[in-house]
């Protein structure tokens, strides 16, 4: 699957997000190793902590159902007004959460609705990763 075909999944997952207080609708495609794409999207909560990001979402659909060996996943988000921010990135917590699943090589493509798109690791994104060692 291309980078562009996976942010095309993300915003039809974005579409789902229930963002009423922040207005900003994230939505996040996660390619399993054997194929499969898992969708997230955002969904907040009037006391904010609850809030989970999309990219968790995805994550956790994806290990509740047995998958633990990824590929990439993509994010995009977008304002209340519609505007796509160019790009939308993952939060220090949801990279945290990825790096316990992915390598350091996994793919993090930021996308938006025009097709354009940016690649980077995990490893770069999150260099210093709390892990076990």
């Amino acid at each position: 699957m291309t980078p562009q075909e996976l942010v095309a999944c993300a915003l039809d997952a974005q579409a789902h997000a229930y963002a009423p207080y922040s207005g900003f609708q994230v939505g996040a495609a996660l390619l399993t190793r054997g194929g499969r794409v898992y969708l997230g999207c955002n969904i907040e909560n009037k006391s904010f902590s609850p809030t989970v990001c999309a990219e968790r979402v995805a994550l956790f659909k994806a290990i509740s159902e047995g998958e633990t060996d990824f590929e990439a996943i993509a994010v995009v988000g977008r304002d209340k007004n519609g505007v796509y921010k160019h790009f939308c990135t993952p939060c220090g917590v949801c990279r945290q959460a990825l790096s316990e699943f992915c390598a350091p090589d996994f793919r993090i493509i930021f996308g938006d609705d025009t097709g354009e798109c940016e690649v980077h690791t995990l490893a770069e994104l999150l260099p210093y990763s709390f892990s076990m060692e």
